[in-house]
């Protein structure tokens, strides 16, 4: 088993991978035994080849194709059933999570179930005021909603322990988009996990449109923070088992 395994939901990001997945492998290659997965959704822009063309050049990179399947909580599911690493990074593709950051979350991560980098606590930011500012306030109000201590609920920059991760109910978690990130913190906490933020500072994406629509985020991410908090005690003791892997 490798030591870990960083899962990157694709879908027209080759500009930016040509960036990133330099990048991860030299902040890895020195210090961990790793792995990339990059899970993509029937890419236009020639993803699935620069990829590919990366994988002969570094067999720890692998590409897995969707055919049948969209969205980004979905690819993620898929690549945390085909990771092999004792603990997984979940990141973005688009380079607004840094390569920078991971190391630092792998050295935290030795005391830590989980640690997620946040652009909320002190040391974190966000370029652009407005998107920091409405981020921000969205965030205070899942909290609310949560009862949660924890800033960034939506940050989706994170490590966790493979053992850990399979032992919730990954059937409901993965759905939707970032949503997922939410449900997955919240359970985790039920469960006692142990759970630290690290500062980050989101960048603009030098490549590519984002696919998240603010109003539509708003509505949806507030309808699964409730939902969680409804359905949270019936899923307390359920697993991973029921993914049917």
């Amino acid at each position: 088993m490798t030591d870990v395994s960083i899962v990157l939901p694709t879908f027209n990001e080759a500009g930016n991978l040509k960036l990133l997945i330099p990048d991860l492998v030299q902040q890895l290659e020195s210090h961990y035994d790793f792995e990339i997965l990059v899970v993509d959704d029937m890419s236009l822009d020639g993803t699935q080849s620069i990829v590919s063309q990366m994988t002969l050049l570094n067999p720890r990179i692998r590409l897995i194709e969707r055919l049948d399947e969209r969205g980004l909580a979905s690819a993620l599911h898929r690549g945390v059933l085909e990771a092999k690493g004792r603990s997984i990074i979940l990141m973005d593709a688009d380079t607004t999570h840094h390569a920078s950051n991971v190391p630092i979350l792998l050295h935290v991560h030795k005391a830590f179930d989980i640690v997620s980098a946040s652009r909320f606590t002190s040391g974190g930011a966000m370029q652009g005021r407005v998107r920091y500012l409405g981020s921000y306030l969205f965030n205070f109000w899942i909290r609310a909603v949560l009862r949660t201590q924890i800033q960034d609920n939506l940050a989706g920059f994170f490590v966790i322990r493979r053992d850990l991760l399979m032992s919730l109910p990954l059937h409901y978690i993965f759905r939707g988009y970032g949503d997922y990130f939410l449900r997955l913190l919240y359970l985790a906490r039920r469960r006692g996990f142990t759970i630290v933020e690290i500062p980050t500072v989101y960048t603009v994406r030098p490549y590519g449109l984002s696919k998240s629509g603010l109003l539509k985020m708003v509505f949806t991410y507030t309808v699964a923070a409730l939902g969680v908090r409804m359905k949270a005690k019936s899923l307390d003791n359920v697993g991973n088992h029921l993914t049917g892997r």
